[in-house]
C-alpha cells in the first residue's frame, strides 16, 4: 500500500508542477480573463466553438469578447487544477482509511485538502474580481504552497536514511529561515506579475529609470478598480515593485549561498551534500534566467521557465529541511 501511495504522491507532485506552470502561462499570456465566469467558460463546460453557442455566450456576457485561444488556455489550466484537486482528495481518503496503521501523514493530507479548496476559491475570485492583484498573488502562492506540501508528503512516505552530524542537525532553524526568505522572494515575484510590472524595470543591474524608484510609491495599492487586467498602478510604482523584487533576489541569493557553504563543509552524507549542491545549481540557473529575461526584453517562454525554476528551487529547499528534520535520520 505504501509503495502505491508513494507513486500517487509522486504523480501528484508532477501534476502540481504542471498546474503551477500552466497558471504562470495563463498570467503571462494575459488569459486570466479568457473566461469571464467560473468554473465554466461563458456558461459552458468547455470553450464554446459552434456558431450558435458563440452567439449565446456573447449575449450572456456582452461586456466580454470571446477569444478562443485565451479561453482554452484558461480552461486547460482549470481542467488540470481540477484533476489535482481530485487526486489530493483521493490521497486524503486513503490516509484516513489507514489511519489506525499510523503509516501515512493524515494531518498533512488533510491540510492539503483544505488548501486545495481555498485555492479553488481564489481561482474563482481571480476571475470574478477581474484579476485583483492581491487575489492573483494569493492564487500564485497557493499553488506554490500546494506543490511544497505535496513534495513534503512524497518525502515523508519515501525512505530517506541519511547520516547527519550535530552541526548539520542543529542548522534546521537556519535553513527554515532561508526557506522563508525564498518564499518572500516568490511572493514578490507574484506581486510583480499580478501588477504587470515586469517590463517597467529594464536595464541591468538596475532599472534604466532608477531615479523614479520610491519606497513611498510602493504604498499605492491597487484597490477600488472595476478591472485590473494589464495593471492599474502608475509607472513609478510598478518600477519600484520590480526593483524591490531584484533587491530581495540579492538577499535571497546571499542567504542561500551562505547556507549552502556552511552545510556542505560540515555534512558527512553524500546524499545530503548532493541535495545542497542541487539548491546551489538551481539558484545559479534562476539568477542567470532572470538576467536573460531582462536582457532579452521579457520573452514569454523564458519568463515561464523563470517561474518553473522558482518552483524547483522551493522544492529543493523543502527537501533540505526534510532531510535535516526527518525522524528516520541517524545522527552521529
Amino acid at each position: 500500500m505504501t509503495m502505491n501511495y508513494r507513486r500517487i504522491a509522486l504523480f501528484s507532485c508532477l501534476l502540481a508542477v504542471v498546474v503551477v506552470t500552466l497558471g504562470a502561462y495563463t498570467r503571462l499570456s494575459n488569459a486570466g480573463l479568457g473566461c469571464p465566469d467560473w468554473p465554466g467558460c461563458y456558461g459552458f463546460v468547455s470553450v464554446p466553438t459552434h456558431a450558435k453557442d458563440v452567439l449565446l455566450a456573447e449575449s450572456l456576457f456582452p461586456n466580454s469578447q470571446l477569444e478562443p485561444k485565451k479561453a482554452w488556455i484558461e480552461m486547460v489550466h482549470r481542467y488540470f487544477a481540477g484533476c489535482l484537486g481530485l487526486l489530493i482528495v483521493f490521497l486524503c481518503i486513503i490516509a484516513l482509511r489507514n489511519k489506525k496503521q499510523n503509516v501515512l501523514p493524515v494531518r498533512l493530507v488533510a491540510l492539503l485538502v483544505v488548501l486545495i479548496v481555498f485555492q479553488g476559491a481564489l481561482g474563482m475570485w481571480t476571475v470574478t474580481l477581474n484579476l485583483q492583484p492581491f487575489i492573483v498573488m494569493g492564487h500564485l502562492l497557493g499553488g506554490f504552497s500546494i506543490l511544497a506540501l505535496l513534495s513534503l508528503l512524497y518525502f515523508r512516505v519515501t525512505d530517506s536514511h541519511v547520516l547527519l552530524n550535530d552541526k548539520v542537525s542543529n542548522s534546521f532553524n537556519w535553513v527554515v529561515g532561508v526557506l522563508i526568505i525564498l518564499s518572500i522572494q516568490i511572493a514578490l515575484g507574484g506581486w510583480v506579475a499580478a501588477n504587470y510590472a515586469a517590463p517597467h524595470c529594464t536595464g541591468l543591474p538596475v532599472c534604466n529609470n532608477i531615479e523614479l524608484f520610491s519606497l513611498e510609491s510602493l504604498f499605492h495599492l491597487p484597490l477600488g478598480k472595476e478591472n485590473y487586467e494589464y495593471g492599474v498602478l502608475p509607472f513609478d510604482t510598478r518600477l519600484s515593485i520590480h526593483f524591490v523584487h531584484r533587491l530581495w533576489a540579492l538577499v535571497t541569493a546571499l542567504a542561500i549561498f551562505a547556507m549552502a557553504w556552511r552545510l556542505y563543509r560540515v555534512a558527512v552524507s553524500k546524499t545530503f551534500k548532493i541535495a545542497v549542491l542541487w539548491v546551489v545549481i538551481l539558484l545559479i540557473v534562476q539568477l542567470t534566467v532572470g538576467s536573460a529575461i531582462v536582457h532579452l526584453k521579457f520573452p514569454l517562454l523564458l519568463t515561464l521557465f523563470h517561474n518553473f525554476m522558482a518552483a524547483m528551487l522551493l522544492v529543493s529547499m523543502v527537501r533540505l529541511c526534510f532531510l535535516i528534520r526527518c525522524r528516520c535520520q541517524e545522527t552521529i
